[in-house]
């Protein structure tokens, strides 16, 4: 793929797909991409997104019918490959973030690309919580569910989603300074799950931060992708795009 601009939104990256075989994960019911060469996965089919989007008031026009329907995000069950993979908001949400990136080099054909656009932690509502590490990726290794940590930060420790205002220094508070008792809900959500899944986000990036996570994790030979180009963060945005490579030896 042809070099890019160093800021990059949903609509730059979209527009390198072109007419390449493409499977995109998560697209809910507003599919970033559409067209005849392009698949869905997700961990519903279209009437359970619907009827999910419509419980939470979200704004949807023309849902599209789903390729791939995994209830635990398994893409094991994809038993075709790409040339490109793209998700949006979606990487942030993987309990086991190794994992997935070696599921999706499996899918991939040997130049195949994952186009990813990713929430940027310091100017949505993660701001407060650290940027996560090598460390933290290595750990969650085995994870099916979020951790009690993951649910705690997501329903307690996060703050408002106005990327003007975080762009302009106007943070907020975490929630729990308004109100102790999410700390107590987070908990008993995390409590009463019976060990099911609870979508909240398990990592935060920043551009810097997802590169060398990455690129870390790309050198200890623990993922078959490599980082190709990671764009920052448009003025006044939430989201940053990145381009991954899967590695010829991936499998």
């Amino acid at each position: 793929m042809d070099a890019a601009p160093p800021e990059f939104n949903r609509n730059d990256l979209a527009s390198l797909v072109g007419h390449k075989s493409t499977l995109e994960v998560g697209p809910f019911t507003n599919p970033t991409l559409r067209g005849p060469h392009v698949k869905y996965f997700e961990v519903m089919d279209k009437k359970g997104l619907i009827k999910r989007a419509d419980a939470i008031g979200y704004v949807y026009s023309s849902p599209v019918d789903i390729h791939y329907v995994s209830g635990t995000g398994d893409l094991s069950i994809v038993d075709e490959t790409f040339d490109c993979c793209l998700s949006s908001h979606c990487i942030e949400h993987q309990p086991d973030l190794i994992r997935h990136l070696n599921q999706v080099a499996r899918i991939l054909v040997p130049t195949g690309r994952y186009l990813l656009i990713i929430p940027d932690k310091r100017y949505c509502f993660d701001h407060f919580i650290p940027e996560s590490s090598i460390a933290d990726f290595i750990n969650a290794r085995g994870n099916r569910v979020h951790s009690a940590k993951s649910v705690i930060e997501h329903i307690a420790l996060t703050t408002h989603n106005d990327p003007v205002r975080h762009w302009i220094g106007d943070h907020g508070v975490p929630k729990f300074r308004h109100d102790l008792t999410t700390v107590s809900s987070a908990m008993g959500a995390y409590d009463n799950s019976g060990g099911a899944y609870i979508d909240v986000h398990a990592w935060q990036f920043t551009p810097q931060s997802f590169r060398s996570g990455i690129e870390a994790l790309s050198n200890l030979g623990l993922i078959g992708l490599d980082v190709e180009q990671v764009y920052s963060t448009p003025h006044n945005t939430f989201e940053f795009c990145a381009i991954l490579k899967r590695r010829t030896s991936a499998g």
